[in-house]
């Protein structure tokens, strides 16, 4: 009898899927009108790794991002952005185009669903301006 995954990371591959899903999303970043400006340029790498350090630790992977940036504190390291409901909107659509770029036997539809809950939950948290 084979062994349940421990975690929703494991169950869908680890490291190699959140690679392929945060790559997807960078991938349109630099050119969105909206987003591209909020992320320095010579920083996207960082931003990625910061990115997949900490989906892959929220999701039971390896605790990479308490280990090089300490608690996430995700409203605090995002004050100083000016996310308005149009950049949380922006956010989620390039999100998910990456997740559409996924197919769904390796992403199945559960695993999907709980991933795209929990970055629709962490949008709306971000946001800190109305205008």
């Amino acid at each position: 009898m084979s062994e349940q995954p421990s975690s929703l990371f494991e169950a869908i591959g680890g490291e190699p899927m959140f690679d392929r899903i945060v790559s997807e999303f960078y991938r349109q970043v630099p050119d969105d009108p909206i987003l591209g400006p909020m992320y320095p340029a010579d920083d996207m790498d960082g931003a990625e790794d910061r990115l997949r350090w900490f989906l892959m630790q929220y999701w039971g992977g390896p605790q990479t991002f308490n280990e090089q940036r300490g608690h996430p504190r995700l409203r605090m390291r995002h004050m100083h952005f000016h996310i308005n409901p149009a950049a949380r909107e922006r956010w989620l659509v390039l999100m998910g185009n990456a997740l559409e770029t996924i197919p769904e036997e390796d992403l199945p539809e559960p695993a999907r669903a709980a991933l795209w809950d929990h970055m629709v939950r962490v949008a709306d948290m971000l946001v800190n301006r109305l205008d």
